[in-house]
Order: C-alpha cells, then structure tokens, then sequence
C-alpha cells in the first residue's frame, strides 16, 4: 500500500497518544476483550521497540466494573430483591472497581511483551493547576526515557464533574477530550483515537449509503456530517471524538480516528496509509481529491476541462478577472504561507538560487494578478478558424484551435508558475494537473486553494488538480490516455527522466544557457547595460545570461576591462574559458555547458561572429542568445544562424519571457522544435481541428466530387 499524499507528515512522528475507547477495551457482554487488548498492545510493543514514544489513554473501567457489581448484587440478592425496580449503579463505584482489575490486565498483558507499563489517574481539576501540569510532563519524560508505557485515565471514583457530560466547558468531559489535552500537553507528534467504526462517515456507519471521509476538512463537512447514536457503553461516541479531534488538530496536533477491532489499522497509521479519518491543521488547503488516486485526479480534471470548454467566452474571462481579485484580496495570507517556505527553506540550507526563485516580493501578487487580467481582456484562442478550404462545390474544410486536454506541470521553486500556468490553462480551456517543488509546499496549497474556490460551480474544483507527493508522479506518467502533454520544468535530468518514462508527449524546458555576444561593431555603453541586465536583473530566472561572449578585438580594450570591472563589483563571480583564463587571472570553469542561476557567468574570448555562433550551438541549451552589434549584416547573420529558440539584438536576454512577449503569462520556456518553442503560451496549449461542412457529398472512388481545393478568406 502506497503512503497517501496526505500523510506524509508520520515519516517525522516519535511521540503517539493512542486512546482506546470503552468500546474497543470491553465486549458486547460487558467484559474485558482480552483477545482484542492483547493483539492491539503487541502493536504498541512493535512501535515501542522500534523507537517510538507510546502513550495510553483508556476507558473501560466504568464498565469494566459495573459487569463486575451486577454480578455481585445478582450473588447477594434475594429473590424478593430481584422482583423490585432496580436503581443503576453508581458510576464512580463501578469505576473504582474497573479500574483495578482493568491495569491488572494491562499489567499483566505488558509483562508479557516485557514492557513496564505505569497507570496515572487524573481529574479535571488537576490541570488547573501549573505545577501538576509541570509535575505531569517531567514524569512523562522520565517514564518514556525508560521506555515505559504510562496509561492515563480519568478517576472517575473521585471526580467532582457529574453527568450529564454534554457539559463541555470543563478542562476536558471525557476521554477522547483528555486524551486529546495530552497530546497537546505532552506535544505529542501524532493522536490515535481507536473507536469500534472504521472512522468518520458521512452519516451512520450502519447506512450503506454512508461513506468513510479519509480526510475531515471543516469547512467542507462541519454541519453536513450526521453522527449515529452515541457509543453502548462509552460517554459520547464519534460526536465526541470529532470534538477532540478538531480542539487537538487545530492546535497543532494531527489526529486519526480509525478501529480498535482490526490491530493492524495501528500499524497502517504509522506507515502513512489511507486508514480511519485524518484531522489536520492544514487540511482546508489540500485539494477536494485527497481521496482520490492519480487516475481519479486525472479523469476530474478531463471532465471539468470539458465543462470548462463549454462556457461563453464571456464567462470564461470573468472566471479569470474573478481569480485576479481573488489573490489579491488574500494576498496577505499567500505572503504569510510564502514566507514560511522561505524560512524552512533558508533553515534547511537552501541555496540563495533556490531561496530567490521560491520568494514572492511584495508586489509580486498585484503583478500576478494584472497579467491574469491582461490575459482575461485577449482574444479568446478556443474556436479559431485557422484555415477555410473549399474542397469541391457545397464541401468546406475548416481548421479550428482547440484545448489540448489535460496538461501534466512538473516544476520547481517557483510558486508564482503556479497562478501563471494555472491562468493560461483556464484561458485556452484546458485541465490541469500540477506538482510544485516539496520547499514551495504551503505556498503552492494556499494559492491553489484561492484559484480553485474562484472557480464556477458548474466546472468544478477538480479543473486543476494539487499533486502533493512525489512518488505520484510514476503514476501520473503512465496514463497516456486521460494525460494530453506533459511539461517539466527543470534540469535537464529531470527533462530526460521523464521522456524516457512516459508515452505522453513531453514538451521539454530544459537549462537555460543563455549567451550575450559582444560584437568588435558594439556601442560599448549598449553592451554594458544588456550584460549587466541580462545577468543581475534576476540572476536566478532562466533567461538570464550564463555565459558572456567577447570578440577578440575587444579584449584587450579599456572598454573590455571596464565592463569585467563592473560585473565584479556587482558581486558576479567569473569564470572563464581557457583564452578568458590567460587574459583575465580568472579560475577555469569545468564546462561551457553550466546554469549557474546566480552571482556567477562564464567569459570566453572568441574570434569573430562565425566562432560565436559555433561556441553558441556547440554549448549552448538552445534558449535566449544576443548579439550585440552596430554591423547589421554581422547582427543578422547571427539571428539566421544561432540554433536557440529566441534571438535578440541589442536587447536584454531578460526578453524573453511570455508576458513580455505579450503572451499574457507563460507555461514555460520550451526548448523544443516540435508543438511550440520559445515562452510558450496560450497558443502553446492549442491543438487543431478538422471540421468539413458538407451537403451529401460521397467519395465514391473521388469520382463523386469535382475538387477545387479554393482558399476561402477568413474573416
């Protein structure tokens, strides 16, 4: 079984409180389960001895001892007794019994697993009080250190709380409550609540029409969910363990609810699988398919995709220009969730390439939220006639622009790709599957999570699909059938990781080695402001220049020492090819086929435009180049002849880039000569189709038809 996307957090748990509900600890009969108890502590022993930090909560002993009284009241009656009403048994009686013999058996079925086990009582009034919470954790500690397992339970013999417990406003009204107060106290990694159902369902486990939710997610099930009847023997049932489930998840803690009755749901929850109902402080930011696999979230996206198609161009740009004033209306919430990643990032030691592309500036989002305006106000590319042919009298072919489908994004750092990439999918009509970099997690939830709710209802949600784990990606890779292209963006490793792994067509941005060429014929001022922008406007974007290309003549010029001199003043570290090297005193770099994505760039000395445009196609990724040049016959022999998706002269290679180019965002960068190449857009995200308008016609061996094949004007 695969860990769900959603779990990934138990890979980083040590500390678990597990609770065991009165319905797990005793059997229909009212005695102890014995059999049941047994199986589920040689799974806290096996977690035990695996490194973990074990903590037991139980109940059981109210009932455990009410079994034990009846049977001693049935002795010592007589039958006169028996004839009379009979008045229940006092409660914290039966627990006073209960819980003798309930840590008796807990004694003795740990002994035999040879783990010590220790029993704490505790009331509500306890934890009013600061040194018995002190008192409580250094016991704790000292009981874990030893490998102990301590086992709470409320003293309900000497309690002053008194039914009914509907009674919240205590410190904790039950078990669930307590256990959920330790977890927080003791700052547990993880709580387990062990009930007699499976979990949390969206109504009575016992109707067939109830389903288990996986994932509670408050704002979507608060108010719909209908619990079943309380627990046979407990306080509260499921309605008291949601109540505790969401106090601890909220605080920091995540819980699950799953079954006592099966032993190994212990372990499954431990290894990250999709058992019982997970409640998570984050989970009102993970997408409305967490339950779903990579095929589900891929078929979701294909039928909301079509839904999409379907809607006026009118409503389609309104969607857009809604999403706009959706992220800037939560645009402190995205800088807090943004900046949390850039501290992780930074305390895990990041490189400041890495920390530089995951930053949303201030103003980024207002930036991001214009150009989805401005790509909302074009034209709209769905239901283009392309091409109008009249093949024969009555008989007219027409191409039209239509979505390509479903597109799969793979990318790095940078979470503002996500608005862009998601904005162009809405405007050409297509779905969406997206896997953001693990150190741009809560940035790429927190915006997925505004654009998607922007959505209209009739599309759905599942338009564009959040995929969190890695380790989905295989899976994703294998569904050539739902999957329309795929577009990574990354190394060029990752590029040929993928080509190789899928039947989908891969639409590649692989490195971005950019050149700018400094012709003999230059305006020097010109070439010192293209270099100094093309390589610190954004050092780390991948149309930033990584190598910087000199004609010989201009080597040895003051004009050329000037130009070094201020790139290093502008803290750019130089290396240089092996004529570089000799000419400058400069470290060797060990390849001219380097992204450096910071502070640094290669310099080569070459001798005229011809050994530019050979270093170039030789070396070079086949992205952005410049020439800088006065000689217009030098300047175009370089556009005609340099093999790069982009060519500019005397212009920064900073250019090129989709809203730049008036493309209104882009999806990428592609290397590619097959589909699309350069900033890719909304056109990149069209395929074609074929429609012929006939009134009859029939081949019949082409002799049914007299061809004329005429070009029709297109409006």
């Amino acid at each position: 079984m695969i860990m769900d996307p959603t779990r990934t957090f138990v890979k980083n748990v040590k500390r678990v409180v597990f609770k065991v509900g009165t319905a797990v600890v005793t059997r229909a009969d009212g005695r102890l389960a014995v059999g049941r108890l047994g199986a589920i502590f040689e799974e806290l022993e096996a977690l035990n001895s695996a490194g973990y930090e074990i903590v037991l909560v139980t109940s059981g002993a109210v009932g455990a001892g009410r079994q034990k009284l009846k049977y001693r009241k049935l002795v010592n009656s007589s039958f006169a007794d028996l004839q009379k009403p009979q008045v229940e048994l006092d409660g914290k009686a039966c627990a006073a019994v209960g819980q003798n013999g309930l840590m008796a058996l807990y004694d003795n079925l740990f002994s035999q697993l040879d783990i010590t086990s220790s029993q704490l009582l505790v009331t509500d009034n306890d934890f009013k009080i600061q040194d018995f919470r002190t008192q409580l954790r250094e016991t704790v500690n000292t009981l874990l250190a030893f490998r102990s397992i301590p086992i709470f339970n409320e003293n309900d013999a000497i309690s002053s709380r008194k039914a009914p417990y509907e009674d919240s406003s205590g410190i904790f009204w039950d078990n669930d409550s307590l256990a959920a107060l330790l977890a927080l106290e003791l700052h547990a990694d993880l709580l387990v609540l062990l009930s007699d159902v499976d979990g949390l369902y969206s109504g009575p486990p016992s109707d067939p029409h109830s389903k288990l939710i996986h994932t509670y997610i408050k704002e979507k099930h608060q108010g719909v969910i209908t619990f079943g009847d309380k627990s046979r023997v407990g306080r509260g049932g499921m309605h008291a363990k949601v109540k505790a489930a969401l106090y601890a998840a909220e605080s920091g803690t995540p819980v699950v609810i799953t079954s006592g009755f099966t032993a190994s749901n212990i372990a499954e929850v431990m290894e990250g699988h999709r058992i019982g109902t997970l409640f998570h402080r984050d989970s009102h930011m993970w997408t409305s398919l967490t339950d779903a696999s990579a095929r589900d979230m891929a078929v979701s996206a294909r039928e909301a995709a079509r839904r999409l198609q379907t809607l006026s161009s009118e409503e389609r740009r309104q969607t857009l220009l809604d999403i706009a004033d959706a992220l800037e209306e939560k645009e402190s919430l995205i800088a807090r969730e943004n900046q949390a990643d850039v501290d992780a990032a930074c305390h895990a030691g990041y490189d400041e390439a890495l920390i530089a592309r995951l930053l949303l500036k201030p103003g980024k989002i207002s930036a991001l939220a214009n150009s989805i305006r401005t790509l909302a106000n074009m034209e709209d590319p769905i239901g283009h006639v392309l091409d109008k042919t009249e093949l024969a009298e009555g008989l007219t072919l027409e191409k039209i622009s239509r979505p390509l489908g479903v597109l799969l994004i793979i990318f790095e750092s940078r979470p503002d790709a996500l608005v862009q990439i998601s904005s162009l999918a809405i405007r050409s009509g297509n779905g969406l599957l997206l896997k953001g970099g693990k150190e741009a997690k809560r940035s790429n939830a927190i915006l997925h999570k505004v654009i998607t709710e922007a959505l209209p209802s009739s599309v759905g949600e599942g338009l564009i699909g959040l995929v969190t784990l890695r380790e989905d990606i295989p899976d994703l890779l294998q569904l050539d059938d739902v999957i329309d292209i795929v577009i990574p963006r990354g190394s060029n490793s990752l590029v040929s990781q993928i080509k190789n792994s899928t039947k989908i067509p891969v639409l590649g941005h692989a490195d971005g080695i950019c050149h700018v060429f400094v012709d003999k014929s230059a305006n020097v001022n010109m070439a010192r402001q293209i270099v100094s922008d093309s390589k610190l406007d954004y050092p780390a974007a991948c149309n930033a220049m990584e190598t910087l290309l000199v004609h010989k003549e201009l080597s040895t010029t003051d004009d050329f020492q000037e130009l070094i001199h201020e790139l290093k003043q502008e803290g750019v570290t130089l290396f240089g090819g092996p004529k570089a090297c000799a000419l400058l005193d400069i470290e060797e770099t060990h390849t001219f086929h380097h992204e450096y994505s910071c502070r640094s760039c290669t310099i080569e000395i070459v001798d005229d435009v011809h050994a530019a445009i050979e270093h170039i196609n030789q070396h070079g990724s086949g992205h952005t180049e410049c020439i800088v040049a006065e000689d217009p016959e030098v300047a175009e022999c370089f556009l005609r002849q340099v093999d790069s998706a982009a060519v500019f002269h005397n212009a920064s290679t900073r250019f090129c880039d989709g809203a730049r180019f008036g493309l209104g965002a882009e999806v990428g960068i592609s290397t590619s000569k097959v589909h699309a190449r350069g900033p890719v857009g909304v056109e990149g995200l069209l395929t074609t189709q074929w429609v012929l308008r006939g009134s009859g016609q029939v081949v019949k061996g082409d002799a049914g038809v007299n061809y004329t094949h005429r070009k029709i004007c297109i409006e």
